[in-house]
């Protein structure tokens, strides 16, 4: 069983650096706010909640690829928004 609480411990360090980059997102003014209000849902899914975190991470990428379509979004948003969908892909039951 080690190795599972080895895995839990990882995916939890995955999403708390998937909000640290969410809430650079979310502070960012350049950024149009529908975006900075789904980096902020996304945060929230990623806190708040009963799921396991494979669920939780598998909204947050659900929401973020959504928004990642905009077309009114900076380059540079649109790449953090990526790495996090990067970040959080490997969280896995």
């Amino acid at each position: 069983m080690p190795s599972k609480k080895k895995r839990l411990k990882e995916y939890e360090e995955r999403i708390e650096q998937a909000k640290s980059v969410l809430s650079l997102i979310s502070e960012d003014r350049t950024t149009p706010r529908n975006i900075r209000r789904a980096a902020k849902e996304a945060i929230k899914i990623l806190t708040v909640g009963d799921q396991t975190q494979a669920v939780k991470s598998a909204q947050a990428i659900s929401l973020l690829d959504d928004i990642s379509q905009d077309t009114n979004m900076p380059a540079y948003t649109r790449t953090r928004i990526w790495n996090v969908v990067s970040i959080l892909a490997v969280i896995k039951e």
